[in-house]
């Protein structure tokens, strides 16, 4: 019984003396935690000497008034070196209105306006003296040559199928197609047209600069024949007449050929008198001036 009571304070002293070393390892967690605590503080408090001496004297020189040099010149006006080149005195522009604040400073303003634009326009549009002058030929070279077509016509028989007038347009010599220039339906020349058409002819080289448009005309009555419409018909009579032209040393670049058909009648086609008119061949001396 002793012996076995005296094994038991033994494992009892063995256990008490575990338990009393255990804090050594607490200790030595603790004193671990407490070192690396330390070195993060240390480096945390760890400061750039050479940036913190260019902070502060950055700080001291922007808070000590230096950087602007001259700013003395603001308690004292002409202190500064710059002062020389400060103008004592600013001329302020006088505001002026973009638009009339009056009815009748806007009535004023578009006056003028229109009034400005009117002489603009008329100085344009205004003919100069030299083309009044050109205009002025022009006119008696016109009278000169329908007077003298006019009395050739007389003379030779053709008062009644030819005659020439002075128009907006130019000079106009009408001649009407029936038994002198075409036969009905045709476009072939007929030879007693030819010697009228010769003289016209010399009359237009004595201009050499006017253009000369050939116009064909006919009466409303439909054709029946070698060409579909009267529209075929009086171009091809214009193209005659044109083509004769040339052969007689007009200038080709001066001639035009164009056929109206019954479009721009001069008497009734109500009539066979009135239709007689309206088939003719019309050659216009154009105006320039």
């Amino acid at each position: 019984m002793a012996r076995g009571h005296g094994r038991k304070r033994r494992g009892g002293h063995a256990a008490e003396h575990d338990n009393d070393e255990r804090w050594l390892l607490t200790y030595a967690d603790m004193i671990t935690l407490l070192m690396a605590l330390f070195m993060v503080l240390f480096s945390i408090s760890s400061v750039n000497i050479s940036k913190f001496v260019t902070l502060q004297q950055a700080l001291k020189a922007a808070f000590s008034g230096d950087i602007l040099p001259g700013g003395k010149a603001i308690a004292q006006p002409g202190a500064s070196a710059n002062s020389s080149r400060i103008p004592t005195k600013i001329d302020t522009p006088a505001i002026v209105r973009l638009t009339p604040s009056t009815t009748s400073e806007l009535e004023h303003t578009s006056s003028s306006s229109a009034s400005a634009a009117q002489a603009s326009v008329a100085a344009h549009s205004a003919p100069s003296t030299a083309n009044l002058a050109a205009a002025a030929q022009e006119q008696s070279s016109f009278e000169a040559l329908q007077r003298k077509l006019n009395e050739y016509a007389a003379k030779h028989g053709f008062a009644q199928e030819v005659h020439a007038t002075i128009e907006q347009r130019g000079l106009a010599i009408r001649v009407l197609t029936d038994s002198l220039l075409f036969p009905s339906g045709s476009a072939t020349l007929e030879p007693a047209g030819e010697p009228l058409l010769s003289e016209i002819a010399q009359l237009l080289n004595i201009d050499q600069v006017h253009p000369v448009a050939v116009e064909g005309n006919t009466d409303d009555v439909p054709i029946n024949g070698a060409y579909p419409s009267n529209w075929e018909l009086s171009t091809a009579r214009a193209s005659a007449v044109v083509r004769y032209l040339i052969a007689q040393s007009v200038d080709p670049r001066r001639l035009s050929a164009v056929g109206w058909a019954e479009q721009h009648p001069v008497a009734s086609n109500a009539t066979t008198a009135g239709r007689a008119l309206n088939r003719r061949v019309e050659i216009v001396l154009q105006r320039l001036y």
